[in-house]
């Protein structure tokens, strides 16, 4: 890229940044708390990103989106986590995208991303994971039956965030027994549901409350009729379709990790400069002050790393590794810096006004989800290194 090409780059993404923390300062900490407290979920702060184009970040402009790149797309969830949000309210939105816009017919984007891009439709919903395989996805055990021009569904999902504030899911169904399949891969289709008509004939959807206000559910599908043009690609290719999201889902999950580490370091910056203790501020203790320092470097290493990812990324170039790599780093960094946030607040980080304990709670997913840190590892090891398959 030319240097003049560069610098609109960047003054592109600097601006994009101001404005999302512009946004984000309409729902300052009393608006999450107050949420937070009757585990609902953020409708007002959701409508606005909506408003504000940001949710369609990655949707191209012929279709209503703003087309911008995943470079773009993951400095906006880094600002909303820098400014205390919490995007996880509806980063699924953008990174379902990928498995749309890179498979998805012709027909099928032109139905389903204009009314997406405007906020008609929301597309919050990822139905992967199950009680019975967890992070095994080839093992799942949803059924998807061909009968004339539907497909009959039948089992369960667990872990299926916002899907009662979704229209549409993205849902991973097995359409050929595993037993009948060469590759373990093979046999898996994705289907775009409409969730408007199909609650309440073919689905149900239990709560699950959890340490953290994350609106997740349990669903079921009991003989939930599919149209046959809602299955996106080929059929028994999903898996493939998948892992492009998959890849953008860690990216984005990873900067806004970056963005909760700045958070919590300028948190504990500003209240050790002002605490007082024994007649001094506490960030002048090298054992307050060095905690910080750390977690600020640990951040811009991992930052950097989910730089990369997002550039390979948005080149269309192969990034499993590096997407992978900036969500082990960026997770880990999040975490780090929430336990010295937590450790420099003392008791007052366990008090609800402080913010920190709730934002302690929420990056503490991203150890877990989407992925686990020993699954990242094992792939590392395994496609990076070739060492012997673990699992």
């Amino acid at each position: 890229m030319a240097q003049a090409e560069l610098n609109a780059a960047n003054e592109d993404l600097a601006q994009i940044r101001e404005s999302v923390r512009a946004l984000c300062a309409k729902f300052p900490g009393e608006y999450w708390r107050a949420l937070d407290r009757e585990r609902a979920y953020p409708t007002e702060f959701v409508a606005a990103l909506t408003q504000a184009g940001f949710l369609a970040a990655l949707i191209p402009e012929e279709y209503g989106g703003s087309g911008l790149s995943m470079t773009a797309a993951a400095a906006i969830m880094e600002e909303i986590q820098v400014s205390g949000c919490n995007g996880a309210a509806c980063h699924a939105q953008m990174y379902t995208m990928g498995t749309l816009l890179r498979h998805g017919s012709a027909a099928q984007k032109a139905r389903w991303l204009p009314p997406i891009a405007s906020g008609e439709l929301r597309l919050q919903a990822f139905g992967v994971t199950e009680p019975t395989s967890g992070s095994d996805t080839l093992n799942l055990r949803t059924t998807a039956v061909r009968e004339g021009d539907h497909y009959i569904i039948n089992g369960q999902k667990i872990w299926t965030s916002r899907a009662e504030h979704s229209d549409l899911l993205l849902l991973l169904a097995r359409t050929t027994p595993r037993e009948a399949v060469t590759r373990r891969s093979d046999g898996l289709s994705v289907f775009l549901v409409d969730m408007r008509l199909a609650q309440g004939t073919g689905i149900s959807i239990n709560p699950i409350r959890t340490m953290m206000n994350h609106a997740t559910t349990e669903l079921f599908f009991d003989d939930l009729r599919v149209p046959a043009e809602n299955l996106i690609g080929e059929e028994g290719q999903g898996f493939r379709y998948i892992l492009s999201g998959m890849n953008a889902e860690r990216i984005l999950i990873a900067a806004e990790c970056i963005g909760d580490a700045k958070w919590f370091i300028a948190k504990a910056t500003g209240y050790a400069k002002e605490r007082t203790v024994f007649g001094r501020p506490i960030g002048q203790n090298q054992g307050v002050q060095f905690p910080i320092a750390r977690a600020y470097a640990q951040m811009r290493a991992a930052e950097l790393m989910v730089g990369a990812a997002a550039a390979r990324y948005a080149a269309g170039r192969e990034c499993g590794a590096e997407a992978n790599m900036a969500k082990l780093l960026a997770a880990d960094a999040s975490w780090a810096a929430a336990d010295m946030c937590l450790q420099t607040h003392g008791g007052f980080g366990f008090a609800e006004e402080f913010d920190v304990e709730r934002k302690f709670r929420e990056t503490r997913l991203y150890q877990t989800a989407p992925i686990s840190t020993n699954l990242i590892l094992s792939y590392l090891a395994e496609h990076v290194l070739g060492l012997p398959r673990s699992y």
